[in-house]
This record gives structure tokens, C-alpha cells and sequence, in this order.
């Protein structure tokens, strides 16, 4: 758990071993400055050093498994003061053993031993505020990844939907207009079928890439417009103006077809002649516009729908651009 506080776990072995030099370098000098001679200092400091060790270890594993929280929060401080008190006594038993003849050092092993106590429990207790922090930080770091993965999740099951809602829209006004021709126009209702099968089929085969290139998503363009010519016949013409852009730019996938297709709705219906529809693409600074102008008839009779086409593309816009589009 506290060692997880280092983004390079390699450093790990260096740090310990700095921080134990130091704690070893540290206790073998105040020893000398209280009178201790260098015999005796160096296996205190060297024994404080390793119960030092110990305690951060074991820290280390406890934390690693149980983190207290809540009513159990006062086991941080309880913890590292118990196991400090346990590591102090191990160094006296220890010490007294190998200098039972050191008389000054006795005395002053043993008047020292609270002032050990609490020189060893500060440093444990705040190892033990470091793995409380560590923890925290993991677990919002946890709760964030989880809400992005269940926002990533819920935007592309969204944006599976329209394309799924997207493609029967076109699909039942097709059908319908196959349905008319075929008692009246058979060969072209025939036809009908073939374009729309060849345009479904390189539709549908690309469906899970997100992005094309404004090459491809034109050639969707024509193989649709090829459908509704076999409806509209002569009266329906489409000029479309892409300049130079299309290897260069990339645009979701059957964006501009719904747009299209409103056009056409907007253009052709109610009005009895030729209708010419304008379909530009240029770059502006670092984005694609898409310019698409039909003919209206302020006298006719508006087209009835509930704007599935605009609100698609609109939707889609902003899962795949993360921005709100007014």
C-alpha cells in the first residue's frame, strides 16, 4: 500500500535503503553526542534501524490488507503505536542481553526508553496517514475510471442505437416507394431492390467504423441518390462539390445522408418540376462544412415528420464530439 506512493517501483530498493542509511547515520551520532562510546552506538543504531525496518514492513502488509475506516479510524494511530511500543521493548531485551556489563549504558538504555518509544511511533504513525491517503486516492481513482468507463459504455450503446434507428428510417421509405413501383413500374422497382441492396450492403458492412473519410461517405451519397432517382426520375438533380478534400477529411459515417435525404424531402415534395439540389463541402480553418440548399415552396403544404434525420445527426454530434450543440 505505501509503496505504491512511487511511480517507479525500481526506485523502491533505493529509497529504503537511503532512508535506512540515514535513520542508522542519524541514532549512531546522538548516541555519541550522549557519551555512548562508538562499540556500543553502532549496534544500538544498527538494531534501532532494523526495528525501524520491521515496523514500516509490517505496516506495509496490514494496510496492504485492512484499511480501517469510519468507527475503526482510531486503529491508524492505535496500530503504530502498539506496534512502535513492541519494536522498542524487542531493542531493549536485545541490547541488555549483548551489554549486560555496560552499566552507563544500561541506565541510559533504560531512561531512554519512552523518549525511543515516541522518536520510532511519529515516523510509523505517519507511514500510517500515507496509506490512508494512498487508499483514498485509489479509490477515487477507481470510482473516476469506473463512471468514465460506464459513460464511454452508455455513449456507444447510443450511438449504436441511432445507427440502428438510423438505418430502418431510410429502409421503410424505401420499402415504400419499391411497394408503389411495383404494379406500376416493375423494371424499377426491380431496380430499386438492386441499389438498395448494394448500398445496405456497403453500409452495413462498414457499420462499426465510427469515421470515414468524406471520399466514402460521398460514394454513399450516390449509391443513395441512385435510389432516389429510380423514384424521382428526371425531376431529381443533385450536384455535389467537394473540391479537393476527399482524402484529406473524415466525417462520421452516413452524417451528410440523413441531411440529404430531409432536403430531398423538403425539395420534392409539393412542388411538380425539376428540382436541383446543392451539396458543398469545403474547409473552413481546421473543420468540414457541409453546405446542403434545396428549393422550397413557402406556399406549399409542409412535409409531414417528426425530424428523426436532423435530430440523429444532431445526437450523434455530440457523443462523438463530447460538446453540447445548441
Amino acid at each position: 500500500m505505501i509503496f505504491k506512493a512511487f511511480t517507479k517501483p525500481q526506485l523502491i530498493k533505493y529509497i529504503i535503503s537511503g532512508t535506512a542509511f540515514g535513520w542508522f547515520l542519524g541514532c549512531f551520532f546522538i548516541l555519541r553526542n550522549f557519551g555512548v562510546e562508538a562499540n556500543l552506538a553502532w549496534p544500538d543504531a544498527l538494531a534501532y534501524t532494523g526495528v525501524f525496518l520491521a515496523g514500516v514492513f509490517v505496516l506495509e502488509i496490514i494496510f496492504g490488507f485492512y484499511m480501517p475506516k469510519g468507527k475503526n479510524s482510531w486503529l491508524l494511530f492505535s496500530i503504530p503505536l502498539v506496534l512502535s511500543l513492541v519494536g522498542v521493548l524487542v531493542h531493549k531485551m536485545i541490547l541488555q542481553r549483548l551489554f549486560n556489563e555496560e552499566v552507563f549504558y544500561l541506565e541510559l538504555l533504560q531512561e531512554s526508553f519512552y523518549l525511543r518509544w515516541a522518536f520510532l511511533a511519529v515516523p510509523e504513525i505517519l507511514v500510517a496517514v500515507i496509506a490512508l491517503v494512498i487508499s483514498k486516492l485509489e479509490l477515487q481513482e477507481e470510482t473516476q475510471k469506473r463512471e468514465a468507463t460506464i459513460n464511454q459504455l452508455s455513449r456507444e450503446a447510443e450511438l449504436t442505437s441511432i445507427r440502428q434507428q438510423l438505418q430502418p428510417h431510410f429502409l421503410f421509405n424505401s420499402l415504400n416507394s419499391i411497394s408503389a413501383l411495383v404494379v406500376s413500374q416493375p423494371q424499377k422497382a426491380r431496380e430499386m431492390v438492386l441499389q438498395l441492396s448494394d448500398f445496405l450492403r456497403g453500409t452495413i458492412r462498414k457499420d462499426h467504423k465510427e469515421w470515414v473519410s468524406l471520399e466514402e461517405e460521398l460514394g454513399y451519397l450516390k449509391m443513395y441518390l441512385d435510389i432516389e432517382r429510380v423514384r424521382f426520375g428526371h425531376r431529381l438533380h443533385v450536384e455535389i462539390d467537394s473540391g479537393e478534400l476527399s482524402e484529406e477529411l473524415r466525417l462520421p459515417q452516413l452524417l451528410v445522408q440523413p441531411l440529404l435525404e430531409n432536403a430531398i424531402k423538403h425539395g420534392l415534395y409539393g412542388l411538380t418540376g425539376d428540382v436541383d439540389i446543392q451539396v458543398k463541402a469545403f474547409k473552413e480553418q481546421n473543420y468540414l462544412m457541409i453546405q446542403i440548399a434545396n428549393p422550397f415552396d413557402e406556399e406549399s403544404t409542409p412535409s409531414s415528420g417528426v425530424g428523426f434525420g436532423l435530430s440523429s445527426v444532431k445526437r450523434r454530434l455530440e457523443l462523438l464530439l463530447e460538446e453540447r450543440i445548441c
